[in-house]
């Protein structure tokens, strides 16, 4: 008896991971043109932005990213001035993470640059299709959740 051999290209995990890899990489040349940032640099400065003060143990979290990569990401918005680390009152371990004014600023000048480009990437589907990415992805997430 043969063994079993797995169609990648059609394994459905494989298929999403590409997927998701090519559209964070077509919204990555957005936020690097605009202000030079990596992926690393510009899920922290989301984070932030949506979340206000997090730790970098939470941003990892929310974020999806290593440990490493986030403390790289944060060192370099803090050395853009463009955010501030609080160490935590009760465990000198943690620290705080706040964007300050000028990391705001570059939040909230992206946020237009983001919602345009999901808005023009859903503009490639019609309407019938719209509708199945997001509920898909919406109840994927959502089985997920239950596990």
């Amino acid at each position: 008896m043969e063994p079993e051999i797995l169609d990648l290209e059609n394994f459905l995990p494989y298929r999403l991971y590409r997927l998701a890899d090519a559209v964070s990489r077509e919204f990555a040349g957005i936020y690097k043109d605009s202000h030079g940032l990596t992926r690393p640099e510009w899920r922290t400065l989301s984070g932030l932005g949506q979340h206000g003060t997090m730790t970098a143990t939470a941003l990892g979290e929310q974020s999806a990213m290593h440990k490493t990569k986030v403390s790289r990401a944060v060192a370099e918005l803090e050395r853009r001035r463009w955010l501030t680390r609080t160490p935590d009152e009760n465990d000198r371990r943690v620290e705080h993470l706040t964007l300050t004014k000028a990391g705001l600023a570059a939040y909230r000048e992206m946020v237009p640059l983001a919602i345009a480009f999901e808005r023009e990437l859903l503009a490639r589907l019609n309407l019938a299709e719209r509708v199945a990415v997001v509920s898909g992805v919406a109840a994927l997430e959502e089985a997920l959740d239950r596990n």
